[in-house]
């Protein structure tokens, strides 16, 4: 904010108070700097109050913590937490950027050595200090959303048994289950207790030697980190009359201002809203929050820039993974009134030849405009370019059609020929003309359990059918499937499938133009169906 506002105007006086003693830093590079991946906290640190002194005229004082706002006089009050000094100092325009505090929850035990928020550089180097010190071979994290999977990851790098803990029956909350499975799969590859269903109730020790959950089980913990949420800290906003959003953040306008004049609010304090509904939500990011303070730093001097609003958008890596996200899951789709259709798309980011590996994406379209609403993508390598292009086109109200006529770069160390995104756009297209319905493990198999009679057609070789295949599936290879069509009966509800959706689809076509009443194609083919079953068989 603090450097937009220094390059629109000389003459302002920018002071900014900071309650820590670290500024500009990367929050999101903070596992790392635990792991060891990134050796020293400078490099997630590199701009110190002197060098915005010097670069951009800008008064920062560190270890100063506002303790009140006067909108009317236009003052805040101010504690140097170094002398235990108060000051009063005037302002013409405030800015709130005051984040988000861990949930801590109320636990016996929760105030022991060796037990761990990770928010700032402060507790990064706390917990890796510890972690060094006390050579501990056992954590329990506490949440499995972004920091708590980054966390745990790390701690396996270091060679340190880590549990896992979610008291909901999935990981990554912002993932519809389906695809939370695959990462919790990931995890647990690597050696991760995961406990789903489970909460902590107390931690043992001081220092921390263990945790026990609400089944009555005790789980070793020389170390435990909780990562179980934030909120943001408005307290200030609160005793200075500003209004507080539906999602419990500061309520703003497109420039950022309060319903106070004179006060704005940035960053994970502030509410944003969707990009595809309009509707208020809270989605606190490094990105977002750098956007907001260019924002208001332009607001506050003249500028003419305003927000946009957000997708959510959210990447991460764990382990051998990367899972990304982008707009409405399935699940919010449905819960804000869309008729949706859904596509799971297996696919390798690039040829196999060049080593190309699988990845999983997931897409969301609305049947009544055909606009993309979201898309969860889940694989080694490949897929953050995947995400992006498709932020990108939902951010500009792309249609499923859009998606496959992008010019996307080609050469086959980078892509496929008709790259996973133009076959997202062209399966979800013709599933939204009806040309080619999906239907996914989860709508199958509750159609089944509703008594309707389906036939299925497995259209994979013998050598694939025994290996795995859908309950109840006939298996007519598709290269026999034109000769062998009358052995099926046309009236009934159809549905075919291969591994992943292509030769499924060409199944599909053969029995459409042979008069069959309806044919739908499995969306993710068998290895889809086959992870839908497992993360089922998982939550019983």
């Amino acid at each position: 904010m603090g450097a937009k506002a220094r390059r629109n105007t000389e003459s302002a006086e920018i002071v900014i108070y900071e309650r820590d003693s670290d500024i500009s830093y990367s929050g999101c590079g903070l596992p790392f700097y635990v792991g060891g991946e990134v050796a020293s906290m400078d490099a997630l640190t590199p701009r110190d109050p002197a060098w915005f002194a010097k670069r951009y005229n800008i008064d920062i004082r560190t270890r100063h913590e506002v303790t009140a706002v006067d909108p009317v006089a236009r003052t805040v009050s101010v504690t140097d937490l170094g002398s235990g000094a108060s000051l009063t100092d005037s302002y013409d325009v405030l800015v709130l950027a005051t984040g988000v505090s861990p949930i801590v929850p109320d636990l016996p035990g929760i105030g022991a050595a060796g037990v761990f928020t990770v928010r700032t550089p402060s507790d990064a180097r706390a917990i890796r200090a510890y972690v060094e010190a006390s050579g501990t071979s056992s954590a329990v994290v506490v949440g499995a959303g972004f920091i708590g999977l980054e966390m745990a990851e790390q701690f396996v790098g270091r060679g340190i048994g880590t549990t896992v803990v979610e008291r909901l029956d999935q990981v990554m909350p912002p993932l519809d289950p389906d695809m939370a499975h695959r990462v919790a799969e990931s995890l647990r590859g690597n050696g991760v207790d995961l406990r789903l269903g489970a909460t902590v109730t107390a931690i043992e020790g001081d220092p921390a030697t263990a945790v026990v959950l609400d089944s009555g089980e005790r789980i070793e913990a020389g170390l435990v980190v909780i990562g179980v949420g934030v909120r943001p800290n408005v307290a200030l906003a609160e005793q200075a009359g500003i209004a507080l959003g539906t999602s419990g953040a500061i309520a703003v306008d497109e420039r950022m201002s309060t319903n106070v004049p004179g006060i704005y609010a940035v960053g994970d304090v502030a509410e944003s809203f969707s990009v595809i509904t309009g509707a208020p939500m809270w989605h606190p990011l490094g990105s977002t929050a750098n956007k907001m303070g260019r924002i208001a730093g332009d607001a506050i001097t003249g500028g003419e820039l305003t927000h946009r609003g957000i997708l959510g958008t959210g990447t991460f890596r764990v382990f051998d993974l990367t899972v990304a996200q982008t707009g409405l899951t399935e699940r919010q789709a449905t819960d804000q009134g869309f008729d949706v259709v859904v596509l799971h798309n297996i696919k390798p980011d690039r040829p196999p030849y060049l080593g190309g590996r699988d990845m999983v994406i997931k897409a969301i379209a609305d049947r009544a405009t055909d606009r993309v609403l979201g898309a969860q993508i889940v694989g080694p390598q490949g897929v953050d370019k995947r995400i992006d292009v498709l932020a990108t086109a939902i951010t500009f109200g792309a249609r499923a059609a859009d998606l496959f006529h992008l010019d996307l770069a080609y050469a086959p160390p980078y892509a496929t020929t008709k790259d996973p995104v133009l076959y997202t756009g062209m399966a979800l297209d013709n599933a939204l003309r009806g040309s080619a319905p999906l239907i996914t493990p989860a709508a199958l198999l509750a159609r089944q359990a509703d008594g309707e009679e389906i036939q299925i057609v497995d259209v994979r070789s013998t050598k694939n059918f025994e290996k795995s295949h859908v309950a109840g599936a006939r298996h007519i290879p598709l290269g026999a499937l034109r000769e062998r069509a009358s052995e099926l009966d046309p009236t009934l509800s159809t549905v075919t499938y291969c591994n992943g959706g292509i030769s499924g689809n060409a199944g599909q076509n053969i029995l459409r133009c042979l008069g069959f009443d309806w044919v739908a194609n499995l969306s993710g083919g068998n290895k889809n169906y086959q992870s839908y079953v497992s993360s089922q068989a998982g939550r019983a």
